[in-house]
């Protein structure tokens, strides 16, 4: 919501109301600093939490960007953790050491915020779902003892020096291109803002031929006004070379989640193929520039001809 009245013209009345403190969940770091200037907002507090889980976190210390916070000084204390996740399987599962226990994550490192399931406590407790098996997934063992029990929330958060926590990526969407790890929340964000604040989705794309995914970003803009060549620029100064998409797509229309969100897997799953999507696909040239991606260019990319 933030971001579309963002989005609005400025106007002298952008600061006549008396709101002390706006209160919800998923403002993003991006735009946070502007949103709070503009419209002379004192107080932003974020909330964090899943209706069947178990861990849930607030931000009321006014941290620009953070989602909760949890001590350095007693870790232990608090029943939420973040522990390191494998690489190997998308961040999705943890990452064991030899004793086949779980780590915790460093400062500044991403990882998988976990909450512990405590028996006999029933603010503690993780009920499940109806399907048991998809109760079984969200529950993960052998975490800093034998017999242990975690909720696993199936996101990446990441903890700074002082303990506020910040939202990294939904695991699953985190994706790998030139050997890095790029976040599709954080490039989501940028490609957002240099746009004019308009819904992105950002995913991986399979490139026959080469190894990991190619980031695609999909941009709501039917009456195509997004400028391209400030698109390239602008995410040339804010996002690294790898984390750049190689493709946009312009969308005429979005089907929408139930939550307002773009459907990422149905997007993610027609690929780059121009020939079979009715949008405009554009490639990032070697000079940095998006132009239209043609079936003949395509087929180009695909014989490895034309380099990503």
């Amino acid at each position: 919501m933030c971001r579309y009245i963002l989005a609005t013209p400025v106007s002298p009345v952008d600061k006549a109301h008396k709101v002390r403190l706006i209160f919800g969940n998923g403002l993003r770091p991006q735009i946070w600093p502007q949103f709070v200037e503009r419209f002379n907002i004192p107080r932003v507090a974020e909330f964090y939490g899943a209706t069947e889980g178990n861990a849930n976190i607030v931000n009321i210390d006014n941290t620009v960007g953070a989602i909760g916070f949890v001590s350095r000084i007693i870790p232990v204390v608090y029943p939420i953790s973040i522990i390191r996740a494998d690489p190997a399987t998308g961040y999705s599962e943890p990452l064991r050491g030899k004793d086949g226990l779980c780590q915790l994550c460093k400062p500044n490192e991403p990882g998988l915020f976990i909450g512990k399931i405590i028996p006999n406590n029933p603010s503690r407790a993780f009920l499940g779902y109806v399907d048991k098996g998809a109760t079984e997934k969200k529950i993960v063992r052998d975490i800093f003892r034998k017999g242990d029990a975690a909720f696993l929330s199936g996101d990446l958060l990441v903890a700074d020096e002082r303990g506020s926590l910040f939202f990294k990526d939904r695991t699953g969407d985190t994706y790998r291109w030139k050997g890095e790890n790029v976040s599709t929340s954080e490039v989501e964000a940028e490609v957002s803002n240099a746009c004019g604040y308009r819904d992105t989705v950002v995913y991986g794309v399979e490139v026959p031929n080469l190894e990991g995914r190619a980031g695609m970003a999909a941009i709501l803009d039917p009456e195509r006004q997004v400028d391209l060549e400030e698109l390239a620029r602008t995410l040339k100064d804010t996002l690294p070379s790898y984390a750049r998409p190689q493709f946009v797509r312009l969308l005429s229309k979005v089907d929408m989640t139930g939550t307002f969100k773009l459907k990422k897997l149905d997007l993610q799953l027609e690929g780059f193929d121009p020939s079979g999507i009715e949008d405009s696909v554009y490639y990032l040239t070697p000079k940095g520039q998006y132009e239209l991606l043609t079936p003949a260019i395509y087929e180009q990319i695909v014989r490895g001809e034309v380099r990503l």
